[in-house]
């Protein structure tokens, strides 16, 4: 497969692996070694069986979720409630995200340039703003070719960082497999199993999926390319997350050090493996933060433009306005350090209803005649019930954290 039919898939992977995933990553290994590797495995190919059905009617389609939502959703109150939803889990939800994306990345920076950094000139609030900036930049563009180029180099930067530390933390490899192939639940886990798969299956790259696989590709028989796509790239960032968990593990676990987050990881590694280990963190974390900075926004964008029935071009005034207004809500959260408990609470319980409803909602699309030979066949049919039920877990979970 050629350089130039990569593209959605990478955008899917650098959006999941994002600050949060990488701080969910580390306190996994840290706290509880390699033994919820498994968990990552398990979402990687949860992500794979979704990401693949909302590309696929993207691409027999020719129109994204939230246009598949306007199109199929009738009844008022049906499409009312699925609107709803959207707006609360998507963009505000990414809009508070933002947030986080832009201080990871600038975690990132202020690891790699150390004593040169903006915190020793009284300005580390400019941080959010420069990397805001970059995100700005690319997705002005309007140029969906140059946005996919530069999220494909975020993930492969991200890929040699965040392998690179694994590979300098010397894992213990027979812990490793067993982690990865032998399911477990250590003691107080259960959370931080439904957080890993909740970091890599999460609503609004449904979205972001469909929406850029039709721009990408207008034809039925170009649907392989797309599929080749998502199982190179998907995986690809299950591993990123692997690695990061098991950097925490070989560095932490069983160990009186401790960390409560990914800049402490950073930071603490230069003791134990050298000061190599220290700036491949660094540049990892703020590479993931920079890639969701820009794909949250992205994914918004599709999103609420579909379900409003408002222009998908990447240059309509509609789709930078929606872009642009969560990039700014973000580098205000991010710069002023504000936290939005109460529309975070209103994000995570939206997300929550969101992830089985539209799981529920593109089973059934991809079930629909208009489809013909690409309907769901009955292996896809039975693996599609199997993500339902856990997107259900999650669901439970995610309002149980919520209200509880």
């Amino acid at each position: 497969m050629k350089l130039s039919q990569f593209g959605p898939g990478a955008l899917v992977a650098a959006a999941f692996i994002g600050p949060g995933t990488v701080v969910t990553a580390s306190l996994a290994g840290a706290n509880f070694g390699y033994a919820l590797l498994w968990a990552l495995l398990f979402s990687v190919l949860a992500c794979l069986i979704l990401q693949e059905m909302a590309l696929r009617v993207g691409v027999i389609t020719q129109k994204g979720l939230g246009e598949n939502i306007r199109e199929n959703l009738t009844h008022p109150a049906s499409r009312g409630f699925f609107i709803a939803l959207v707006f609360a889990a998507v963009v505000v939800g990414n809009s508070v995200y933002q947030g986080g994306n832009l201080s990871g990345a600038s975690l990132g920076l202020a690891g790699l340039l150390g004593d040169f950094s903006l915190t020793s000139l009284g300005l580390e609030n400019a941080w959010p703003v420069a990397v805001g900036a970059v995100a700005f930049a690319v997705l002005w563009s309007g140029s969906a070719r140059l946005i996919e180029k530069a999220l494909i180099g975020l993930v492969l930067l991200m890929s040699l960082a965040f392998i690179g530390t694994f590979v300098l933390t010397q894992p213990d490899v027979m812990g490793l497999l067993k982690g990865l192939f032998i399911p477990s639940m250590p003691s107080g886990a259960t959370l931080t199993v439904v957080a890993l798969i909740g970091t890599t299956v999460v609503p609004y790259n449904l979205f972001l999926h469909a929406s850029s696989a039709a721009k990408k590709w207008q034809t039925a028989s170009q649907l392989k390319q797309a599929q080749q796509d998502s199982l190179l790239s998907i995986p690809l960032g299950g591993l990123i997350s692997m690695a990061v968990l098991a950097t925490a593990a070989s560095a932490f676990f069983g160990r009186e050090s401790t960390i409560d987050s990914a800049a402490d990881l950073a930071q603490s590694l230069e003791p134990l493996f050298g000061v190599g280990a220290q700036y491949l963190m660094a540049i990892g974390l703020f590479a993931a933060g920079i890639s969701s900075a820009t794909t949250a926004p992205l994914a918004s964008a599709y999103a609420l433009s579909g379900i409003m029935g408002w222009s998908g071009h990447l240059k309509s005034r509609s789709f930078r306005a929606t872009w642009s207004i969560i990039l700014l809500i973000g580098i205000v959260i991010s710069s002023a350090g504000i936290k939005p408990v109460s529309v975070i609470w209103l994000a995570q319980v939206a997300n929550g209803i969101l992830l089985p409803v539209m799981a529920g909602f593109i089973w059934w699309l991809c079930n629909k005649p208009h489809l013909g030979s690409y309907r769901n066949n009955t292996r896809q049919n039975l693996l599609a019930c199997v993500i339902m039920l856990v997107s259900l877990l999650l669901s439970g979970k995610s309002l149980m954290a919520a209200f509880f």
